[in-house]
């Protein structure tokens, strides 16, 4: 399995940022890692091996990148408004940096957003925002309302708000979105959400999916038995969910 390591001065961090890439061909699979997690972590929880049969048939092909969340989102010595800006500017660096590594190494097939916990919140916040660049979505145990308090999962902006947090949270700015054309794009992308049934997030993930039928975008909301919130249960998540063949992957999402 072909697997590269990349390393670069980000401008629009200001920083070195790494990532790893897993297969030579097929779907381009953008993969965040969990809350502070690092670009090695998909590897070190076993997920890449869950898939090595597609990766080395040239069916999907990962780019695992680094988070910055420990200088956003969970940053608190800084201000709510600064942790929020500090996102953007990792969201300018995909869009910017990553995306062009992307096309220059495979300019075929689909892509793909997937995370888990945090993770999944950057790759449903990636495509809300900007679907023509996604084809499609798979999220994992996701939380999409950085603002809620639920159990030990705080507010990460500590009661602040501004538009600029509105427009990086799915569940507020989603049900006011009226663009003919994203709401296009949006009904032409295969998403995905599993979640535990025990999950302190399932409601934020119910509510979310409500808001996507009311906009007429098609999607599977799946349950998995439990909080289902560790990488023991991801890892039996992926090979039905993320990487299933053809076939599967239509009984999957007409289940």
């Amino acid at each position: 399995m072909n697997r590269e390591y990349h390393r670069w001065w980000s401008p629009r961090l200001q920083r070195q940022m790494e990532l790893l890439v897993f297969g030579h061909a097929g779907d381009r699979t953008l993969v965040f890692p969990t809350r502070g997690g690092r670009f090695y972590e998909y590897e070190n929880m076993g997920m890449v091996e869950q898939a090595r049969d597609r990766i080395e048939a040239g069916e999907l092909q990962l780019y695992c990148v680094d988070s910055v969340d420990a200088e956003s989102f969970y940053c608190w010595w800084a201000h709510s408004q600064g942790r929020i800006e500090r996102h953007q500017r990792y969201e300018d660096y995909l869009l910017e940096e990553v995306f062009p590594l992307m096309d220059l190494k495979n300019g075929y097939g689909k892509t793909i957003a997937h995370g888990c916990s945090l993770g999944a919140f950057h790759a449903a916040n990636l495509a809300f925002r900007h679907p023509e660049r996604i084809d499609r979505l798979v999220a994992f145990s996701g939380r999409f309302d950085l603002t809620l308090s639920i159990e030990s999962f705080r507010d990460l902006f500590d009661g602040y708000y501004s538009e600029d947090i509105f427009f990086h949270t799915p569940a507020h700015y989603l049900p006011g979105l009226g663009c003919q054309r994203r709401l296009d794009l949006l009904r032409k992308m295969e998403i995905v959400f599993l979640i535990g049934t025990d999950d302190p997030f399932r409601e934020n993930n119910e509510r979310l999916s409500h808001v996507l039928w009311q906009k007429g975008v098609w999607h599977a909301l799946r349950y998995w038995e439990g909080r289902a919130h560790r990488a023991r249960f991801w890892k039996q998540m992926a090979p039905l969910f993320l990487t299933p063949s053809s076939r599967d992957q239509e009984n999957l999402l007409s289940m």
